[in-house]
């Protein structure tokens, strides 16, 4: 690097290798006489006037230093001007916000005193610098469009928690939130705001106006006649909600939008901007204008092409310009100005970037030419300006200026020295780089131009009143067929155009994941990977931390471009060796999870704490994986999780009362400004004010611990040619040898899958809310055009309003769906969807892996299953119906693999997490609940599926059974008694809430899985009565708890004072009820596939589960079906959140299980379950013939018919119960009148000594031994189930024999 003095002329003995001009191709420093004209051609002086040859003073490099100075200080006298722009200001030159005494409430204010994030409700701060006289202007860079009020405010002005700027007097604001300006009052104002857009806020203290202006364009005056006088100054301001976030340009940069005769708050470097442009006016020269050493003339170049090539005279001439340019680009103003706009001019000739090698030559000579603190200062001040305009940029058709803005990122970028400081000092550390993977949403589509790119609209009309697809598919019109059709060729330019940005991205990221670059160090690649573990880190580790988390709308776009270029690197490695995996089969090897190579922070692992993995699966790790862990290493990493816990509480504990002092805040550089950044910031609080003490930046992050290999150590092993080396150490027996690609990409790979877990999904179900959106209005503006075709004609007001109605629903329905075009392509396209599901067969497969290692499975992280669980409904439910999953290769086998990971995992031993387990359940659940998804359980291996329905038939105790029944319950569905329903009758004419819910899915039954549940609960003894008994234990306690409630909720009804009912008290009694009807659809099912269980005596518990069944039948039919009952009250009453609560629901159940039993059984059995239902002391016939609306004959009586009194009756429900079924309800009805009458006339009476003393409802029938003591056989069955003691003497029962009483003599 060239080394040079402050402002010294450069020696003769370094540049002028000899005095003799008729050598000049010896020395390469060109003769006395073209030096001259060389000199003066790139030195001009100010006029441009050059002086005849015979009259100017010669130039030569020992006077050039005295020329250029001379030049430069030809314009010195502006700076007398300076005085006169101060005038009608008041405070520093250096605007910044008040971070000392100008605010209210938690703020988050950045280390340059610009950028500010509400912490609190409605936090407010001012500038340090007001204006009283003159125009003035400043700007906000919009970073969230969340709540806030941006404008001016006096000194006077007082705000708290409550009302902010335009809340109080003499404070104005503008809300682009909910469109609107205030001052005290508020009135409609201006256009609604997004993140990505920037405010200009206008005072013109002469005329007594405030206007705004929104991304150049004026919103008009705001307000008129406001204060001025003695004592009024008025200072910027705003007022912001929690969460939200803007940067304010003050003049510190160039403004995006300057207003004409408004200055703004802060001064620009006038002095500085005059210099720079000479200075850069002379470099273009230099560029322009060569020598030709054989003619001895000076000649003109083509610009583009230029290169240095080792010319003494031009770098010398280069060595000139510089000393006195590089200390400029320190400068942020002027690298925005200056710098980013020349080196954007070069671009602006078209071309690939590569055509443009000048670029690269600038960069060479800024390396060469600078110091290096001063050229790091450059760089890092331009990558910044890149990504400010980049991202503040309007939207325009041809996405124009972001592309502009992408293609001097990749130039700077190609420049390997540059990249590698710039990717270790500046990408994901100052700032979040991931923000040039972002395409932003335009909120107003007439500004972005979507009205031209897609003129005509359409949306689809095929939804029902109650939000499903309809099942008539209509014929479309030809007038919608044009329209569609005009819409997709709309919607496909659109998507030519994103797709350009969406390469120039991708090959920024190519260029960061370059290995090859080893010149000069470590690859690009390499510091990459360690940039990006401590990017995810951080996202993973401060999820309440505002200033370090990335924005998931940022992740969304960032993971599919990794995605794309992690593909392409890994294919062209494929390509170099063919042994290794393409990567259609990429997955991560399950060795990454335990051989401490890679950090996975504190994220939780499927067997729970890795220091607890580490202890008690240490012998396997050294059977299976060869790893060998040190005892005092495991006593070393408990306490390092000790220190950091504590070193966290203690940072947490510190950052209320952490800032830093004015002074040192603005000799810090500018660089760490604008909500772009990474935050190296200060906490603002009201009431910490007085104690703030200097801290650590946050930005920084020592404390970080993360173990992974360092930058020689990937590099070295990268290869991938060893299977158990470096990053792949420790393989289990059970993985193969074979490559899979190179280590690197398997680590990025990783990151990816925690990527998509950390924001990635729940984003992408956020975005659906815009096609919600199309779909709710669709069904308005269809709704309202039939009420308008049935309008009488006299009823021409109806007629208007209806009308005006249909032209705002068109309106808003043409904006949404220009909206939604963009974002199916930004966000829903069939590439995005692919990518997806790409991600989905990843983890599918690392499962798979990690699943034969046996026990060391544990070790994966749990958010492998998540995002297994989480892209498929990602897939399923979002990305349609644009696009459908069945399109994709491979879907039936990639349905049938995820099905297998349910179904095993769900009850995996080694997956300890409660969440995680609950997550499979769901899934499952979910999954069963779909026809495409329930055949893929289906096509799973036999033995699979049994081990399946075994453990779905495990005890309901010590375990969440809710889905498990829910499971059992959507296998039967469509089978059971009147259960071919999708939504209850009495619910069919509200509209579901989401007409997606699983619950909402028409009923596919699986008789394949019924056989097996009844295979099980017939060959296995044990098993039918453990589940049954905890299945009839749940009912007792589901329907028990139901009761009690609506006990309580009839109460509160009855009363006089007025009484709400808690929301969440109703909320669980109706779960508990709709938790009793899939318990009882469970024992239909049961009963149905499985009789035997309750009739076949021989079994050593049926008798006994048929009486309990029995007892819990009657009690429900009791409770139910009696007349003026509790159940009808609060039935009655519909209150909201009782919805489902119904009798028809809980009734059929009943009644499917008292069919099969009585009418669909042998005769044995009917005559044994006859028996059971009529000895049980809560029989009641009346309740058997309420179900065919059969009134007791007794209410009938007392109470007189009225019109609006409603029997319930099965026979209403011709819909849903076949004349069969009910037939054989008639038949049963029958069968139990006659069997009754028969029970009462031949039962004898019985004495009170012959009774059971524990129930006193059946004659005693058991005896015990050794004791002898007495009771009826349901009783010491029920009692024996968890008891051996005796009840009387508590002696310990060794068996129970028959009783029957001896006749008497």
């Amino acid at each position: 690097m060239t080394s040079r003095g402050a402002g010294t002329a450069f020696s003769r003995r370094n540049y002028r290798l000899s005095n003799e001009s008729e050598k000049p191709k010896v020395t390469g420093i060109v003769n006395s006489k073209l030096l001259n004209d060389y000199l003066h051609r790139i030195f001009p002086s100010a006029d441009g006037i050059q002086p005849a040859a015979a009259y100017r003073k010669p130039l030569t490099f020992q006077n050039l230093q005295e020329h250029l100075d001379k030049l430069l200080a030809e314009d010195s006298g502006a700076e007398d001007s300076r005085d006169q722009i101060l005038e009608g200001r008041l405070g520093p030159s250096t605007v910044v916000l008040d971070h000392i005494s100008g605010f209210e409430g938690l703020l988050l204010v950045d280390d340059d005193l610009l950028g500010v994030i509400g912490h609190s409700n409605f936090g407010s701060i001012r500038a340090t610098t007001c204006v009283y006289k003159g125009k003035w202007i400043y700007e906000v860079l919009i970073s969230s469009q969340g709540l806030m009020q941006i404008g001016w405010c006096t000194l006077n002005c007082r705000f708290n928690q409550e009302e902010g700027v335009g809340d109080t007097p003499d404070s104005y604001a503008y809300d682009g939130n909910r469109v609107r300006k205030w001052n005290v009052t508020t009135t409609n104002y201006g256009k609604s705001w997004a993140a990505g857009d920037i405010v200009s806020c206008l005072i013109d203290l002469d005329e007594g106006t405030i206007a705004f202006c929104l991304n150049g364009v004026s919103l008009g005056t705001a307000f008129d006649n406001i204060t001025r006088g003695a004592g009024m100054a008025y200072f910027p301001a705003i007022s912001l909600s929690f969460k939200e976030s803007v940067a304010f340009n003050f003049g510190s940069r160039p403004l995006r939008y300057p207003v004409e005769g408004y200055r703004p708050l802060q001064d620009p470097p006038s002095m500085d901007l005059v210099e720079a442009h000479k200075l850069l006016g002379y470099l273009k020269n230099v560029i322009h204008i060569g020598i030709d050493m054989l003619e001895g003339k000076l000649v003109e170049k083509d610009t583009s092409m230029w290169q240095l090539q080792g010319e003494p005279t031009v770098l010398i001439t280069l060595a000139h310009i510089f000393n006195h340019f590089a200390p400029l680009m320190c400068k942020v103003y002027l690298v925005e100005d200056v710098l980013m706009n020349f080196l954007l001019s070069i671009l602006e000739q078209g071309g690939a970037v590569e055509a443009h090698p000048l670029i690269q030559q600038l960069l060479d000579l800024m390396w060469l030419l600078m110091e290096d603190y001063e050229v790091h200062e450059c760089l890092k001040q331009l990558l910044m300006s890149l990504l400010r305009a980049y991202r503040f940029s309007p939207i325009i058709p041809d996405l124009g200026l972001q592309i502009h803005y992408l293609r001097l990122t990749i130039a700077v970028l190609k420049h390997e020295k540059s990249r590698k400081y710039l990717l270790n000092n500046v990408l994901f550390d100052i700032l979040r780089s991931v923000v040039f993977f972002y395409i932003k949403s335009p909120l107003r589509v007439e500004e972005a131009g979507l009205q031209e790119l897609i003129p005509t609209t359409w949306w689809p009309n095929r939804f029902t009143k109650e939000g499903k697809e309809s099942k008539e598919v209509k014929e479309e019109s030809a007038e919608e067929r044009l329209r569609r059709r005009a819409y997709d060729r709309g919607c496909q330019r659109l998507k030519k155009r994103i797709e350009v940005v969406e390469e120039l991205q991708v090959q920024i990221l190519k260029l960061l994941l370059n290995n090859k670059d080893r010149g000069g160090g470590e690859a690009s690649r390499y510091i990459f990977l360690n940039k990006f573990r401590k990017f995810l880190q951080e996202n993973a580790s401060n999820r309440g931390n505002l200033t370090v988390l990335c924005p998931p709308e940022y992740m969304v776009c960032f993971l599919h471009r990794l995605i794309s270029t992690l593909r392409c690197y890994w294919d062209g490695h494929k390509a170099k060796a063919p042994a290794a995996l393409n990567s259609e089969e990429a997955y991560v090897p399950p060795q990454l999870f335990y051989n401490g190579k890679v950090d996975y922070f504190d994220l939780q692992r499927l067997g729970g704490l890795l220091s607890h993995l580490k202890k008690t699966l240490k012998d396997d790790l050294a059977l299976k994986a060869n790893i060998l862990i040190d005892p005092a290493e495991l006593q070393a990493v408990t306490m390092d999780d000790l220190d950091e816990d504590e070193e966290s509480a203690t940072s947490t504990a510190q950052r209320p009362v952490a800032a830093l002092a004015i002074g040192g805040a603005l000799a810090r550089p500018s660089w760490l400004s604008s909500p772009t950044l990474g935050r190296a910031n200060r906490f603002l609080s009201t009431a910490a004010v007085s104690l703030m003490n200097p801290r650590r930046s946050l930005g920084t992050l020592e404390k970080m611990k993360a173990r992974m290999l360092s930058v020689e150590q990937r590099t070295e092993d990268d290869k991938g040619s060893h299977g158990n080396e470096g990053l792949l150490l420790g393989r289990p027996p059970e993985e193969p040898e074979q490559s899979i690609t190179e280590n690197s990409l398997l680590e990025i790979l990783d990151g990816i899958v925690m990527m998509y877990n950390l924001s990635v999904h729940q984003q992408l179900g956020k975005m659906v809310g815009v096609s919600d959106d199309v779909n709710e209005y669709a069904l308005a503006l269809k709704d309202t055009e039939e009420k308008i075709s049935r309008c009488p004609k006299r009823r021409r007001d109806i007629y208007e309003e209806l009308v005006k109605s249909q032209k705002v629903f068109s309106e808003k329905l043409n904006h949404l769906s220009r909206r939604l075009a963009w974002i199916n392509v930004t966000i829903y396209s069939k590439e995005k969807m692919q990518d997806i599901y790409w991600l989905l067969r990843v983890c599918i497969r690392t499962i798979e892996h990690g699943d034969r290692t046996g026990s060391l499975f544990a070790f994966m992280p749990e958010f492998y299953l998540s995002v297994a669980m989480n892209s498929y409904s990602a897939l399923k439910n979002y990305f349609s119906p644009v696009h459908s999953m069945e399109e994709l290769p491979g879907y039936e086998e990639t349905l049938t693999r995820l099905a297998a990971i349910l179904a095993k995992h769900f009850a995996d031993s080694r997956i300890v997490g409660t969440d995680i387990r609950d997550s499979l359940m769901q899934a499952l659940a979910s999954y069963v609940c779909y026809p495409h998804s329930l055949r893929a359980v289906e096509r799973i291996p036999e033995e699979q599926r049994i081990s399946m329905m075994r453990n779905l038939l495990a005890p309901y105790e010590q375990r969440p059974w809710a889905q498990t029944n829910w499971i059992l319950v959507r296998l039967w569905r469509g089978c059971g008694f009147g259960y071919r329903y999708t939504r209850l009758p009495h619910l069919l004419k509200t509209k579901p809430e989401d007409a997606n819910l699983p619950s909402l899915q028409k009923p596919c039954p699986s008789t394949l899985l019924q056989r097996h549940m009844a295979d099980l609960l017939c060959s296995d003894c044990d098993m039918a009565p453990s589940f049954l008994n905890s299945v009839l234990n749940q009912l007792n306690w589901a329907f028990s708890e139901f009761i009690g409630m609506i006990q309580e909720i009839q109460q509160a009804a009855e009363r006089l004072e007025r009484n709400f009912v808690d929301s969440r008290q109703l909320k669980v009694c109706a779960t508990c009820f709709d938790l009793s009807v899939s318990l009882l659809r469970v024992l239909e099912m049961t009963v149905t596939l499985a009789p035997e269980i309750f009739l076949d005596w021989s079994r050593p518990s049926s008798e006994l589960l048929l009486r309990r069944l029995a007892q819990l039948l009657n009690q429900v039919l009791n409770r139910v079906t009696a007349e003026r009952n509790l159940f009808d009250r609060v039935v009655n009453l519909r209150l909201p959140g009782l919805e489902s609560v119904d009798h028809y629901p809980i009734l059929v159940a009943v009644t499917g299980i008292l069919v099969r039993l009585l009418m669909d059984t042998d005769f044995q059995g009917a005559k044994r379950a006859t028996a059971v239902l009529l000895a049980d002391p809560c029989f009641q016939l009346c309740s058997i013939q309420y179900l065919l609306g059969h009134a007791e004959p007794s209410a009938l009586a007392a109470t007189p018919p009225s019109a609006d009194k409603r029997h319930f009756s099965l026979h209403t429900y011709t819909d849903y119960i076949s004349q069969e079924e009910l037939a054989k309800v008639e038949r049963m009805l029958g069968h139990l009148s006659e069997e009754s009458k028969q029970a009462a006339a031949s039962m004898l009476p019985t004495s009170e000594e012959d009774l059971c003393p524990i129930c006193y409802a059946h004659p005693i029938s058991a005896i015990f031994r050794p004791c002898s003591h007495k009771s009826c056989k349901a009783c010491i069955n029920q009692h024996l189930m968890n008891n051996k003691d005796c009840f009387f003497c508590k002696a310990t029962i060794t068996g129970v024999d028959d009783f029957t009483k001896p006749g008497s003599s």
